[in-house]
């Protein structure tokens, strides 16, 4: 796929590959899982805070100069995708004091395979927000096409939704950057491919069972 200019990639550095080595073994424990990944999860919310407006500000420093700054103008919103969208709100909430985190809930069919939306709690005024769109895998972007036609419909603009993933498929980033150009998605890798059972290659296991603890319920 050819990334465009929707897709922000994460630099590609030697310490995110570290980070990404330790997150991805199988034999990692859960505790390191979540200490490590929280470190990348932070390094994709920073990623995200700076494709929001921003305004020119002064400010005088203590020694009575100048400084040419910049003021965070967007009224933020954040919404996640539970379960595994979860596991990014508290690096959000170090982040931002007092962000309120909305909850979008997306389950498999057993019968038809496809996603359907179970719950949704978005503030009342999110079509003045800018959005913070939590959800860390992105394999067959099915859920996340859902969760975003969730936000259009309640008046977010498409250009003001921002998507915060860990993994992502190039046929996941395909399907949604055609349904919504104008969206952005920040990720920290672009994974080979799916396979056959709609997992990515070469993967991370099912992120939500790793990071909190539970036993794998196959979900993808």
């Amino acid at each position: 796929m050819t990334i465009n200019r929707a897709i922000h990639l994460l630099p590609q550095t030697n310490q995110l590959r570290a980070l990404h080595s330790i997150i991805r073994d199988k034999n990692t424990s859960q505790a390191d899982f979540v200490f490590y990944a929280d470190q990348i999860v932070r390094l994709l919310l920073e990623a995200g805070s700076n494709l929001l407006p921003f305004h020119p500000q002064e400010v005088t420093t203590p020694v009575g100069e100048t400084y040419a700054g910049l003021k965070l103008i967007a009224k933020l919103c954040a919404v996640s995708v539970i379960r595994a969208g979860e596991s990014m709100e508290t690096e959000l909430r170090s982040m931002y004091e007092g962000m309120h985190m909305s909850k979008i809930l997306i389950q498999r069919d057993k019968q038809t395979k496809l996603p359907k939306l179970f719950y949704s709690h978005l503030p009342d005024n999110i079509s003045e927000c800018h959005v913070l769109l939590l959800e860390p895998m992105l394999a067959t972007g099915g859920s996340a096409l859902t969760a975003i036609q969730v936000l259009i419909k309640a008046d977010v603009q498409e250009e003001n939704i921002i998507f915060i993933n860990l993994l992502a498929s190039p046929e996941g980033l395909d399907r949604v950057t055609a349904a919504h150009p104008k969206l952005r998605i920040v990720t920290s890798s672009i994974e080979k491919k799916l396979n056959e059972q709609a997992f990515m290659i070469p993967g991370i296991g099912d992120f939500g069972d790793r990071y909190f603890g539970t036993t794998n319920s196959g979900v993808r």
